[in-house]
């Protein structure tokens, strides 16, 4: 239960970093919503990482590029999960506040992520 609470605060500081880059970028910079989420992405995955590389999951067996890599790996496949939702509800709700899109759809992209993290990056299977 400690490693699921460690988790859920590390998307909780990832989420909220997702949130304030897409807030600003589609805010005062006037950035295209979507643009402003690849970036806002980015900038959440090297937060998640590095907290559930130290609190949640902590250092792999692997070395530190062979963990960033697999990482990133199953970040971008939740990720395009993730943002296909946010898209989708953009275009489906237009009048959805971008942040709004962006919490539905990462709530609905956590348990993808967990399961990625802790058997492909963290877990101490074979590769």
């Amino acid at each position: 239960m400690k490693r699921i609470a460690a988790f859920v605060l590390a998307g909780g500081a990832g989420f909220a970093t997702d949130a304030a880059v897409l807030y600003l970028l589609t805010g005062p910079a006037g950035v295209n919503p979507f643009l402003a989420r690849l970036v806002s992405f980015a900038a959440a995955v090297c937060m998640t990482w590095a907290i559930n590389r130290r609190v949640t999951f902590g250092p792999s067996e692997r070395s530190l590029a062979r963990e960033g890599a697999r990482y990133g790996i199953v970040a971008v496949a939740v990720g395009l999960f993730n943002y296909l939702a946010y898209a989708g509800l953009l275009l489906a709700f237009p009048d959805l506040h971008p942040v709004a899109a962006l919490a539905i759809a990462s709530l609905a992209a956590m348990i993808l992520s967990f399961l990625g993290y802790s058997r492909f990056v963290f877990g101490t299977g074979a590769g």
